[in-house]
Parts: C-alpha cells; structure tokens; sequence
C-alpha cells in the first residue's frame, strides 16, 4: 500500500526553542509539542506530567446530582441494584469496576451482562424482568442505555429507577431515566467529551466518594478506566490521558488478582505494561470471553479475589481466543474475496459486504481488518435471528455513525461513533443501504482520502537519538487514538550492511546517516527493498521503539514507509 506523508505544520522556530530550553528537552521534541498544539510553556509541562489533580469535578457532569444523591440513598437503604454492562472490554470493565465499587461501600448489588448472539446489545426486558424477579429497585447501566428509551420505560413501570452511563452518540429522543451521565449530551457542559464508559461510571464513583467523604476510593480503580480506554480507542488526550497514565501505573505496579491471571495466562509481566500490551495482548482475551461465549466469565474474572480463580477463567478465554482467530481469518478471507467482487463490479467508495453464516462475535475485527486492506468505510453484516446485524468501521475523516443516520429510514437499530457503529437492519434492505452508503461515501470522501495517511510530526537527525531524548519520549505515553505515537522522518539513510527478509515479508536492516548508525525493522515493506538496498540513499518515517536486550533497553526505528531519495 502506498502512503502520502503528511508533515505537520510547524510553529516558528522561534517558539520551539524557547519551549525546548524552558521544559530542558531536546528540540526536536519541543517541535513535537508545538505542532500538537502544546506551544504554552504550562500546557507543555502538564502534558508531560500528568497529574490527578488536573481532573475534572464529576459534579461538572450534568446529571450527577441526582446520580450520586440516588446511589448513596440505595446503600443506605439497603437497596438492591443492578449492574446492566455490555459484552466488550469497555462494558465488561464498567461492569466489573462498579460490582467491586458498590460492594466497597456495602451495596447489595448483581450484575447482567447480555448474550451477543442471543440478545445483542443494550438494555432489554429481559434484564430489566430479572432485575425486577432479583428484587432491585435502582438499576445502572453502563456502556449502554443512551438510546433505551422503551426499556427505561418499561423499568420505571416496574418501580426501578435507572442511572445511565454512557459515553455513546444520544438520539433525539432521551429515555426517561432517573438520571443520565453522558458527556456528549447536548446539555452537558462537562469540560472533556472523550470519556470511555468506564470513565464515565468512574466519574459517578467519583461523585459517590465525594457526598460519602471518601474521595481517595476511586483511584484504586483507574487500572479498569486504563484497560477500558485502551481498548475501546477513545482519545489519549486530556482527563483520559491522566487517568490512563495512573491507571496503567496502578496495573505495574499492584495488578489486582482478575488482571495478574489474565497476565499469566497470556504470559505477559507487569512493569513495562502499555497500551500496546492491553489492545493487542489484554483486550482480545477479555473480549473473546462475549465473542464466542458467556462475555459474564470477563467480569467474573476481572472481580475475583485470588489469582487461582482469575487465573482459570484466564484459561478458558485464552482458549476462546484461539478459537476466534481460527474463525476471523476464516471471515475475513471470505469477506475479503466478496469485497473483490463488489469493487469490481463499479467504482465504490465504501463496502456493505454481508453473508448469513459468519459468526457475529468476530465481524467488528473483521471489518477494522477490511478497512486495513482496502482502505474504504465497512459494514460488516452477518445474520441473527432474521436480521442482519454487523459492525461499520471507517477511515480518517469519514463519520460513519452520520452516514448510518441518514439512512436511519433502513434501519432498525444503530448506534456509536464517528470512526465505528453497531447496526442492525432486515436483510431484504441491504442492498438499498449499500448504494445509500456509497452515495454518501462518493459525496464526503474526496479523491486524497482513499490514499491512507502517515501524519509527521517532525524531520530528525539520528544524531539526535540521545538517552536524555528517549527519557522526554517516554513521557509522550501513554499513547493511543488523538495522542499517537511521535512519528518522525529521516533523510539520506543508507543500509549499513545489507538488508534482511525476515518472517517473509518484513524487513532488517542497520540505518547509516551522517555515520550515525542504528538498527531498524520495517513490518511489511518486503516489496520496498529495491529503495534501501545497494547503498542507494533513501527517506524513512519512523517511530522510536525500545527493545529489552541483555539487561538493558535497546533503541531501534520501526519504519512505517520507505521512498528513494530524490
């Protein structure tokens, strides 16, 4: 796949060099900063030191008055509440930190988290019927519930009071809910609007610690809101970058039994965790627990008490993964040939690819695994109970959840974000969605954006790779979605000793500029060795990475792209 490089702007140099003596970091990372936006001297500082006491009052959340002031009567009622979640990391995570949380502080609580084949997502009667049989009278959803408007409905008939929170797009329609913690509610004025679920269910611990004079509770939790932002892709910036920066201290230095299994199991070791380490190594494992079973075994795991117990439903997820990867190469092979078709068949802009035999827990994967490869918005469909339900995925700068919003007349249901949505539609009005969506796609997507992006931040000489640049790079984490990765790019590099295929299509080789050398990989450029070869001068861009060799942590640049010096 072929690039175009996208150089940041920079601020005058002027502005970098004073931001790079003030801060005492190295200029090339001041430039960094500048072109993210960070030129204030303050702004800069609180960026590379997070500290907690830069978050938000939950009390800015609207809503939050009656949420706290509900849940604080309950427990001292003796109510019972029910925790309703949702089957991925972000659900499972809310649900399992709000059980540990109630039960803290002496609440009578269970939990429910729904089938993905059998009941699909959100609130339904049948949770809401057993909460009602459980005897609950106060029930809080998470990850879900923002758009539940009958069903809040039909709690509130049965004399149960509901607290959403949600961090999903709201409908016009609200539900009728006792309260409702959603930051992207248009009359919320809560300062950050980036929240995963969990964030927002820690939120509301927040404000329950805060009525109950407890306010150093809620930290001991912030290794869910890490787990959960990682995972869900939410942006690493603001209030979620310093929760997930405590947060992922908290799971390095003191991971509480249900994650210690988990590590165990996937055989990963606290210390250097990233998030890195949950979206590729943690999430897929809590995730499959709902791909292809009972996604409750998540949470039953992430509140166990020993590390024995943790460590045996671990077991059982890391079977389930394997199993999931079996089944997502077989889907997307099959989605793949089936893309093919479609775009042969006219110039497309995006895909709607459907077959009623795929296994619904792998087609959200499968559809981010289709927009790698063909870099067009997907809509993944499989179908359920004579339906066809699947996910939507999208490129940089397409909303895909607006798209699904105007042809809300096809629909049944849909919900979610601008980069990813759930749908659900009858089969019979697939093939008008797919030309619906096109549409859209030909009218919003121009021409440049079909060609996938590698945004720079900044050119940097290898001379520059010093231990004291790598200590501020550090500092840059934890990294994610809106908070990337600095990407830099390098001129006249040469191969110092040749270049290596390894694993087939991959790339080795010791980088040489201005007799400054440093070893580098470039995953998947196999097909871009006729540039760096033969002592021929080459341009890379390229991320720094550290690998642990003898004792100690090594550099090396992971190249993204390769072009011939011209």
């Amino acid at each position: 796949m072929e690039y175009r490089w996208i150089i940041r702007e920079h601020a005058d140099d002027g502005s970098a060099q004073t931001l790079a003596q003030t801060l005492n970091v190295p200029i090339s990372l001041a430039k960094v900063l500048a072109t993210r936006g960070l030129m204030d001297e303050s702004e800069a500082e609180r960026f590379l030191s997070p500290a907690l006491e830069e978050i938000h009052d939950p009390f800015l959340m609207d809503g939050m008055d009656k949420a706290t002031e509900r849940v604080c009567k309950a427990i001292a009622n003796g109510e019972t509440i029910w925790v309703h979640g949702d089957y991925d990391v972000d659900g499972t995570a809310s649900t399992a930190m709000m059980l540990l949380f109630l039960r803290e502080i002496g609440g009578d609580v269970q939990y429910f988290v729904p089938d993905r084949q059998g009941e699909g997502y959100g609130l339904s009667h049948q949770s809401i019927a057993k909460a009602k049989e459980a005897g609950a009278t106060l029930l809080i959803a998470v990850d879900c519930g923002i758009t539940s408007v009958e069903p809040v409905e039909y709690a509130r008939s049965l004399g149960i009071d509901t607290i959403i929170c949600d961090h999903h797009e709201p409908a016009e329609e609200l539900p009728q809910a006792y309260a409702i913690l959603d930051p992207l509610k248009t009359e919320c004025s809560y300062p950050f609007k980036h929240l995963s679920a969990c964030g927002v269910a820690f939120k509301l611990i927040q404000g329950v610690c805060i009525a109950l004079n407890k306010p150093e509770i809620p930290f001991s939790y912030l290794d869910f809101v890490a787990v959960s932002s990682a995972a869900d892709i939410v942006a690493l910036t603001g209030e979620n970058r310093i929760l997930v920066h405590y947060g992922l201290e908290r799971l390095n230095t003191n991971p509480r039994p249900g994650f210690q299994g988990l590590l165990d199991c996937a055989d990963m070791r606290a210390g250097n965790l990233t998030t890195s380490n949950i979206i590729f190594g943690i999430a897929p494992r809590i995730n499959a627990a709902g791909r292809l079973g009972d996604a409750g075994r998540a949470v039953d795991m992430m509140i166990a008490e020993d590390e024995y117990t943790a460590f045996s439903i671990a077991q059982m997820l890391e079977s389930d993964n394997r199993r999931r990867r079996q089944l997502d190469e077989f889907t997307f092979d099959q989605a793949s040939k089936e893309a093919e078709r479609l775009l042969g068949e006219k110039e497309r802009r995006s895909l709607v690819v459907y077959k009623p035999g795929w296994h619904a827990g792998v087609i959200g994967i499968v559809a981010s695994r289709l927009v790698e490869r063909f870099h067009l918005p997907t809509i993944l469909l499989t179908s359920l109970d004579k339906h066809a339900k699947g996910s939507a995925r999208s490129i940089r700068n397409f909303d895909i959840h607006n798209a699904l919003k105007e042809c809300e007349h096809l629909l049944l249901e849909f919900g979610g974000h601008k980069h990813a949505a759930g749908v659900t539609l009858l089969e019979k009005n697939i093939d008008e969605l797919r030309e619906s969506i096109d549409a859209i796609a030909h009218r919003d997507i121009m021409p440049e954006m079909l060609i996938p992006e590698i945004v720079v931040d900044s050119e940097l000489q290898l001379s520059e790779l010093s231990p004291r640049f790598l200590e501020v790079l550090r500092r840059f984490a934890p990294f994610g979605y809106a908070n990337s990765k600095p990407m830099f790019y390098a001129r006249n590099v040469r191969s110092a000793n040749g270049v290596k295929i390894i694993g087939g299509n991959h790339i080795k080789l010791r980088t040489v500029q201005s007799n400054f050398a440093i070893d580098a990989i470039g995953f998947n450029l196999a097909h871009k060795i006729k540039y760096c070869s033969n002592g021929k001068p080459f341009s890379i861009c390229f991320n720094l990475e550290e690998n642990a060799q003898n004792g100690s942590n090594a550099p090396q640049l992971s190249i993204k792209d390769i072009r011939p010096e011209e």
